[in-house]
C-alpha cells in the first residue's frame, strides 16, 4: 500500500478521533461521539493490517473473535457498579499490551541489526515503565474496588514505602539508559518491566478506597501514554496520536477529579484519606439524635412538596434504584412538583458515575444539576432526598480540622427536609461518621435504596388516590 495513502488514513482516522472525543463531553452527542471514535479505529486498523501483512490474517482473526468475545461477556454481564472495576481491567490491559509490542519491537530490532535508532530505543524504554506500571497498579486497583481480600480495600500502611517507590524510580531509569547503551542485551528489558510492576504495585496498594476514582483516570492517561510511546516504537503515526489524545484527556480528568476532592495528585499518590485521631466517634455524633422515618411518613411529606431534589450516591447504583428513583420522580412531577438532581463530581466510584445510572433510566439530561450550580439554590427545597451517598453530603469538610477538609459538598443540609435513604449508618470511604444523619432536619430511611424509593411511591400514589 502506498505511503500517502496510509497517511492519509492515518489522518482521517486522528480526525475522526478527536471529533469523537468532542462529542463525549455532552450527553446529546455522546452516542455520537462514540460512533466516529469507532469509526476511526476501524480504519485505522484495516490500514494497518494491509500495510503490515506480517502475522498471517488467520491468527488476527482469531484474535479478533477471542477479543470480541470477551467484549461482550463483559458488555452484557458486568452491572453498572462494576463498571469502575471493568475500566481499572481495561486500562491494566492496555498497558500490558504495551509492554509486550515494545518487547517485541526490541527482539525485531536485535535480530534485523536495527540498534542505532535513538527514537525507538528511548520509546521502549517508556513503555515498558509505563506499561508495567500501568499494568500492574490497575489490578491493584481492580482488586481494592473488588473487595477482594488478596488486596486491603483502605489505605495499606507500610512504614517507608515512600522512600522505596523512591529507590525504584531510581532503579528503572537506570535500567532505561542501560538498555539505551546496550539494547542487544534484551534481558535488561525485562528486568526493568519486572521492577515497574513492583512499581505500579506499591504505588497503589497504599491509596485508599475514597481515593480510588481519581486513580482510575490517572491510571486511564498512563495506559494512553504506554500507548503513545509504543507508537513511537513502531513509527505508527495514528497510534502515537491515540495514545496522546488517551494520556491528555485521562490527565485533565483527574485534575478535575482532584479538585472535586479538595486534594493534589501529590497528595493523592503519597497521601491518604483516614480519620482525624481526635475526630468524634459515631457514637457520640448519633446517640439519641438519628430520628428513622417509613416510606408512608415520606409520602406525607412529599404530599405538600413544592420542590424535591435527588442525591444520588454509589448506593443508589448498588440497589439498581435508579429506575425507581425515576418512577418517583415523574408522580411528583405529574402533581405540579419541580423535580431535580444533585450530581456531585466524585460521587460513585468513577467520574460521570451518577450521570450514566440516571441516563440509563432515561432521566431528562437537563434536570442534572452541577453541584456549583445547585448549591446556592438548595435553601429553597423542600425536600431533599439523598440516595446511598455519604462522604459528598457530610458537612465536616466544612470544618477547617476534619479528615475530609475543604472537599466541596453538596449543600443539602440546607434543605427544609433531608431524606436520607440509606442501609446503616456506616460511614463512607473516608471512614468518619456524618453529622447531617443527626441533623435536626434530617430523617432516616433505613433500607435497601430501591425498595425504599419503590414503597415511597407506593405510599404518595395512595396518599393521593
Amino acid at each position: 500500500m502506498q505511503t500517502w495513502i496510509i497517511n492519509l488514513a492515518y489522518l482521517i482516522a486522528s480526525v475522526l478521533f478527536i471529533v469523537g472525543l468532542k462529542g463525549l463531553a455532552h450527553p446529546r452527542t455522546a452516542v455520537r461521539g462514540n460512533l466516529l471514535g469507532a469509526v476511526g479505529m476501524l480504519i485505522a486498523v484495516v490500514v494497518t493490517l494491509f500495510d503490515k501483512n506480517i502475522v498471517g490474517f488467520e491468527w488476527i482473526i482469531v484474535g479478533v473473535i477471542v477479543g470480541g468475545l470477551v467484549g461482550a461477556v463483559f458488555a452484557i454481564r458486568v452491572p453498572m457498579t462494576g463498571m469502575p472495576e471493568m475500566v481499572a481491567l481495561f486500562n491494566g490491559f492496555g498497558g500490558g499490551a504495551s509492554v509486550f509490542v515494545a518487547g517485541a519491537a526490541l527482539y525485531e530490532a536485535v535480530l534485523g541489526g536495527h540498534l542505532s535508532d535513538m527514537q525507538m530505543l528511548i520509546a521502549t524504554v517508556a513503555s515498558g515503565l509505563i506499561g508495567g506500571v500501568t499494568f500492574w497498579g490497575s489490578l491493584v486497583a481492580f482488586a481494592k474496588l473488588k473487595e477482594l481480600k488478596i488486596i486491603p480495600g483502605g489505605a495499606v500502611k507500610i512504614p517507608g514505602l515512600q522512600a522505596f517507590n523512591s529507590i525504584l524510580v531510581l532503579v528503572v531509569i537506570a535500567l532505561g539508559v542501560m538498555i539505551v547503551r546496550d539494547p542487544a542485551n534484551t534481558i535488561l528489558y525485562w528486568v526493568l518491566v519486572g521492577v515497574s510492576s513492583v512499581l505500579g504495585i506499591t504505588l497503589t496498594i497504599g491509596i485508599g478506597g475514597a481515593d480510588m476514582p481519581v486513580v482510575i483516570a490517572l491510571l486511564n492517561s498512563y495506559s494512553g501514554l504506554a500507548a503513545s510511546a509504543t507508537g513511537f516504537v513502531l513509527s505508527n503515526n495514528v497510534l502515537i496520536i491515540a495514545g496522546a489524545l488517551v494520556g491528555a484527556s485521562g490527565l485533565i480528568l483527574t485534575n478535575i477529579m482532584c479538585k472535586a476532592m479538595n486534594r493534589s495528585l501529590t497528595n493523592v499518590l503519597f497521601g491518604r484519606i483516614e480519620v482525624a485521631a481526635d475526630g468524634p466517634s459515631a457514637d457520640e455524633v448519633y446517640a439519641g439524635k438519628v430520628k428513622a422515618t417509613s416510606a408512608e411518613e415520606l409520602g406525607m411529606i412529599l404530599e405538600t412538596a413544592q420542590r424535591v431534589v435527588f442525591v444520588p450516591g454509589y448506593g443508589m447504583a448498588v440497589a439498581q434504584a435508579q429506575h425507581a428513583v425515576r418512577d418517583l420522580a415523574n408522580m411528583l412531577e405529574a402533581r405540579g412538583t419541580v423535580v431535580e438532581y444533585a450530581i456531585h463530581p466524585v460521587a460513585g466510584r468513577m467520574p460521570g458515575h451518577m450521570n450514566v445510572l440516571l441516563a440509563e433510566a432515561n432521566v431528562e439530561y437537563d434536570k442534572l444539576i452541577e453541584m456549583d450550580q445547585i448549591n446556592p439554590t438548595l435553601d429553597t427545597c423542600d425536600v431533599c432526598i439523598v440516595v446511598g451517598a455519604n462522604d459528598v453530603v457530610n458537612p465536616v469538610a466544612r470544618e477547617a480540622d476534619s479528615a475530609i477538609a475543604g472537599m466541596p459538598i453538596i449543600d443539602v443540609d440546607k434543605a427544609h427536609t433531608v431524606i436520607i435513604i440509606k442501609r446503616s449508618l456506616s460511614p463512607g470511604f473516608a471512614g468518619i461518621p456524618n453529622p447531617l444523619f443527626a441533623a435536626d432536619n434530617a430523617l432516616m430511611l433505613f433500607g435497601d435504596g430501591k425498595k425504599a424509593i419503590m414503597d415511597t411511591t407506593a405510599a404518595l400514589k395512595e396518599a393521593t388516590s
